[in-house]
């Protein structure tokens, strides 16, 4: 088993968890944020998960990423709000990158390339990933999984958003999807998503 970046270990507290070897420090913050009150969830284990899967995706960037599990109440008011969507909703991701020249797209087994020669840590990720505890436990009677399997699946679905995958037209779905199942598979052999559930 691979060894990953250390993190914090206090709820809500954001510091790095991993620099570059070489020049400047490479920024890896993570904070993930329990605002649900239906399902009790151990946060430890889905932020080791969450730091497996940013090792996976981007190995050698840097990541500025807020992930929160919430309510279907506070994931419909933004999905309203901001995608102007009716209802409630899995995964909303909101990507802060700046895109303009900074970073160059690819798929989470090539290795990170910068547009910039000069960056020598390039920022993958900066952005918040907001998954819906209720969505998954209806989800997961439906697709006959743990509801468990399905919070990680949003996250990986959020990162890969992050990641510049797309899933609006068909094509670009099935990819998104195909990259999705490896990751989640591949988390699944390295933790038992069922200790998520306290």
């Amino acid at each position: 088993m691979a060894s990953w970046p250390q993190s914090d270990r206090r709820e809500g507290v954001r510091r790095p968890i991993g620099e570059s070897l070489n020049g400047p420090r490479c920024e890896k913050m993570l904070n993930l944020r329990n605002r649900q009150r239906l399902r009790s969830v151990d946060l430890r284990l889905l932020r080791r998960i969450a730091r497996a899967l940013l090792h996976e995706t981007c190995p050698k960037g840097s990541f500025d990423l807020a992930i929160h599990v919430v309510a279907a109440s506070e994931i419909t008011r933004l999905n309203e709000t901001f995608l102007q969507h009716k209802g409630s909703t899995d995964v909303i991701t909101f990507d802060y990158a700046e895109r303009a020249g900074q970073v160059l797209r690819r798929s989470p087994r090539e290795p990170a390339v910068a547009a910039s020669a000069e960056s020598a840590c390039p920022v993958l990720l900066h952005g918040e990933i907001f998954v819906c505890l209720d969505e998954a436990l209806s989800q997961a009677s439906r697709y006959h999984a743990t509801w468990q399997s399905e919070l990680v699946r949003y996250m990986v679905h959020g990162v890969l958003h992050l990641l510049g995958y797309d899933d609006r037209e068909s094509r670009a779905r099935r990819k998104m999807k195909r990259a999705e199942d490896a990751l989640v598979l591949k988390l699944s052999r390295l933790f038992d998503f069922r200790h998520l559930a306290r």
